[in-house]
């Protein structure tokens, strides 16, 4: 009886078998000679395979990198880096002290626009003062007018206890001024240093000054406020204008 030459389906399985076990063998032995081949110097084994496989990209190596936070090779995100703790603290303290400084230039703005007013409104009263003193002085003799001048200092002198007479005060006036109250000499040795004397006594400036009595007028020549600063003087310096007989 003849034996067919054909294979069955179980024939042809135990022999793709048989033949991936001999495979397997081979490869192994290789390996085995290569490196018996390192130890012993006779020259490194020729690779396995002529190809290679890149682990990185497969999908098990992908999902380990995702499980432990490893993003080395993700070029795809870009981190921006957070702005400085510092920087946002300066800020905020720089939008804190606007308002303070808006709140101190306004004040400085106030405090200027009151002195401004403040100031208008001195300058508005003494003009209604010398225009009450003209017409309280109108029609009078230059001496007469020295009269009117001597009694409202006097009234001021009083209340500051700054002595001197009428008829003391109003001696010194004639004599040094002849009465006017825009006297100024120009020609002595004040007058040379840059500070003439002026007004009813002929003071200089550096005395009217210092010897100013709060309540007149700052104006060296405004009859009133010379009379008072210079019986101060006088009175500092010789005890009373009352004991002034020339010039001073």
């Amino acid at each position: 009886m003849r034996i067919p030459n054909r294979l069955t389906r179980t024939q042809k399985s135990a022999a793709v078998g048989l033949a991936a076990a001999a495979g397997v063998a081979t490869l192994t032995a290789g390996a085995a000679s290569a490196h018996s081949d390192t130890t012993t110097g006779q020259g490194p084994a020729k690779p396995v395979a002529s190809h290679s496989v890149n682990v990185a990209g497969h999908p098990s190596s992908q999902a380990a990198k995702a499980a432990t936070g490893d993003h080395d090779t993700d070029n795809t995100r870009s981190h921006a880096p957070a702005k400085p703790l510092v920087k946002g603290e300066a800020s905020k303290q720089t939008s804190a002290a606007k308002p303070a400084a808006e709140a101190d230039k306004a004040q400085k703005t106030d405090k200027a626009e009151k002195a401004e007013k403040a100031e208008q409104t001195r300058k508005a009263q003494e003009a209604r003062a010398d225009r009450t003193a003209e017409r309280s002085t109108a029609g009078l003799s230059k001496s007469e007018k020295v009269d009117v001048w001597i009694k409202e200092a006097r009234s001021i002198m009083k209340k500051e206890g700054i002595p001197g007479s009428h008829h003391g005060i109003k001696k010194n006036v004639m004599r040094e001024s002849g009465g006017d109250p825009n006297a100024m000499n120009d020609w002595d040795i004040n007058a040379k240093k840059g500070t003439p004397s002026k007004g009813l006594l002929q003071t200089i400036q550096p005395t009217f000054d210092a010897y100013h009595v709060d309540g007149t007028k700052k104006k060296i020549t405004d009859p009133v406020a010379n009379i008072v600063a210079a019986c101060n003087y006088a009175a500092d310096k010789y005890g009373s204008m009352d004991n002034v007989n020339s010039a001073y």
